[in-house]
């Protein structure tokens, strides 16, 4: 099981076992952590699952496509390793994945 460190707006980390093949945000969600709102359920229609990877985790993950990157282009507290949590897919290669929750919009 791919390991993954979710660290809260509060600076909390968790490290968590993850489950592969779900997204990222499915795992956050089923680790207890309730601070992504996840309005959508995963169909990439909103950003209120938006987190920051560590820039050392961001190689891990296959880059955004264009409607991931569209819904980011309105958020005050993008970065450049900001991403949608629901749209990464979690695989064992993954193990080691490091993101912080992003700031509520």
């Amino acid at each position: 099981m791919p390991k993954l460190t979710i660290v809260t707006r509060s600076g909390v980390e968790h490290e968590v076992e993850g489950v592969a093949g779900r997204s990222v945000m499915e795992n956050i969600r089923d680790a207890g952590i309730d601070e992504l709102q996840a309005l959508c359920g995963g169909s990439c229609a909103c950003a209120t699952c938006h987190v920051h990877l560590d820039p050392a985790s961001t190689g891990q993950v296959p880059a955004m496509e264009e409607d991931e990157q569209d819904l980011l282009e309105g958020s005050c507290h993008r970065t450049e390793t900001s991403r949608l949590s629901c749209q990464i897919r979690l695989t064992p290669a993954m193990s080691g994945l490091r993101l912080t929750i992003a700031p509520e919009e």
